[in-house]
């Protein structure tokens, strides 16, 4: 069950997330979905939980000139982050709203898109059902999720050195919540108890690449909702985790550039 601090992407967490996270995980899966969705040829998209934006930048030139498209997030603190990166489009609405209670229409919208943000839903059933509640008969729910965390090595190797700063009481953001909806069995009952029946689950690897380990270090340790976790802790050591964390990233990757396997589950689920 996720904590209600790995909600909270507040105070400087929206800029790390973006300039280092969004890069080094992020971004290979936001051209791959934003290509999926622009193949339907939308009219209507909602993005629910759209963070800094990442898949936001890479849909809105490919859809068609009267597109609508409706950029949602329940945090505030990322959505202003968010509009602030998307150059002025008119065919694009920002709004801050709940996955879990969108105030929409039912049948309003011919893709609903949520890149890695259903792991933060605590009610995943609810979420999938008020996606396909406002999608059009047909239209299709594509949602992006993370495998599980020993297939994603940065994630891994930063979960396990971190430990070692609190070991009475490690961290375990990254595996509690981004890693933690991995199951593609859970995934397929979720969205069968939701009302969908045609479903397509595929499982895509990529590369997370970075100039360097302190880089990778910076993001996950003060890029994500782990810095909530270990400033709850003791925040005087913020500094020796993330070191702690790229030591480890070094010791496994090499000095210099890195590279390091990630994982995440793509689906359609269709109306």
């Amino acid at each position: 069950m996720a904590a209600e601090s790995d909600k909270v992407f507040a105070g400087s967490i929206p800029k790390f997330y973006d300039t280092l996270m969004v890069p080094l995980i992020f971004e290979g899966y936001a051209v791959d979905v934003a290509a999926l969705v622009a193949g339907f040829s939308p009219g209507a998209v909602l993005e629910t939980a759209a963070g800094s934006g990442a898949v936001t930048r890479m849909l809105a030139p490919l859809l068609g000139a009267d597109a609508r498209y409706v950029v949602t997030d329940l945090n505030p603190a990322m959505l202003d982050y968010a509009f602030t990166r998307q150059s002025a489009d008119s065919r694009i609405e920002w709004k801050q709203a709940d996955a879990l209670a969108l105030p929409f229409e039912n049948a309003s919208f011919d893709v609903v898109l949520c890149q890695f943000g259903a792991m933060f839903f605590p009610d995943r059933v609810a979420g999938y059902s008020e996606a396909r509640r406002v999608l059009k008969p047909g239209g299709r729910f594509v949602f992006s999720v993370w495998d599980r965390i020993e297939e994603n090595e940065f994630s891994n190797d930063v979960t396990q050195a971190v430990a070692t700063v609190f070991p009475d009481d490690p961290p375990r953001f990254l595996a509690r919540t981004p890693h933690g909806y991995h199951d593609v069995a859970l995934i397929r009952e979720d969205l069968g108890r939701a009302g969908f029946t045609d479903i397509e689950i595929k499982t895509i690897e990529k590369q997370s690449r970075s100039p360097s380990a302190s880089e990778v270090a910076m993001a996950y340790c003060q890029g994500t909702p782990l810095r909530n976790e270990i400033e709850a802790r003791d925040a005087s050591l913020l500094q020796l985790a993330t070191d702690r964390a790229a030591e480890a990233i070094t010791s496994r990757h090499g000095m210099g550039p890195v590279v390091g396997k990630i994982q995440a589950h793509v689906i359609v689920a269709t109306a």
